[in-house]
């Protein structure tokens, strides 16, 4: 996949401006991006080539994306190099990503709005509007937190059900 026709450069660079928006390093993002629309699995070299990137620059890519769990190693018959393939459901890539973000920011985000309330609770000075607003977000965290856990059980197919269904229940809840 070394030569890449205009409509893969289109989103090949789309998802690499993306992915920096949403903090994630744009040749990250790239790399994801063109191994989610390579037919086969990709060797660095070939990566590199595709992307015009240095090969050390696709190596720290590669582990990165190992790490969110959404691109993995696999072997090709015949080829001695390491080659990689990107998750190809849209639906659980997105979930894996989910979890690895709320795994990364919202969980010890959880665990230091506890910390500050209890040390809060210690202070008999402590700011009562302070305290009150920290509870509200550590409300909103655990109450988002554990409709996220039970949504994310979900396999995909009823997942996308799930979201479909989006208009019927706030029409249901007098709301649409």
């Amino acid at each position: 996949m070394n030569q890449l026709n205009p409509v893969q450069q289109k989103f090949i660079l789309h998802w690499g401006e993306m992915g920096a928006r949403w903090g994630i390093n744009r040749t990250v993002a790239q790399i994801h991006a063109l191994l989610y629309l390579a037919p086969a699995p990709l060797h660095a070299e070939a990566i590199a080539e595709s992307l015009g990137v240095a090969r050390s620059n696709v190596s720290n890519s590669l582990r990165e994306l190992q790490g969110w769990r959404i691109v993995k190693m696999v072997h090709v018959m015949g080829d001695k190099r390491d080659h990689f393939e990107s998750m190809k459901d849209v639906w659980e890539m997105f979930r894996v990503v989910l979890d690895e973000r709320k795994r990364r920011e919202i969980d010890p985000t959880l665990a230091m709005l506890e910390d500050c309330i209890q040390e809060a609770g210690k202070d008999k000075g402590s700011d009562k509007h302070t305290v009150e607003r920290l509870r509200a977000l550590q409300d909103f965290f655990q109450k988002t937190t554990h409709w996220y856990n039970q949504i994310s059980k979900l396999p995909s197919g009823a997942l996308a059900k799930f979201i479909a269904a989006g208009d019927k229940a706030l029409k249901m809840l007098g709301l649409g």
